[in-house]
């Protein structure tokens, strides 16, 4: 383990250590957990991601084979 100094303004640090206390830790440990719930939820996020961007894109099935025109993708008159 390695000691690392955090510095606070008076009212953050008063209330890490009412909220802390509140969860029967300390103010280390606390931000420890803290800090590691983070780097757990970015480890998550990241490899979310890299999946995603390794799949296939996605490709439509068209109707009769050919992609609509513009004008049938935005044909107001049907939505009226």
């Amino acid at each position: 383990m390695k000691n690392v100094t955090v510095t606070l303004d008076d009212k953050t640090a008063a209330w890490v250590r009412v909220h802390a206390a509140k969860q029967g830790k300390s103010v280390s440990r606390l931000l420890g957990e803290l800090l590691q719930r983070h780097m757990h939820d970015q480890r998550e996020y990241f490899e979310a991601m890299r999946r995603f961007q390794a799949l296939k894109p996605f490709h439509f099935n068209w109707v009769d084979g050919r992609r609509p025109t513009r004008e049938e993708l935005y044909d107001r008159v049907r939505i009226r």
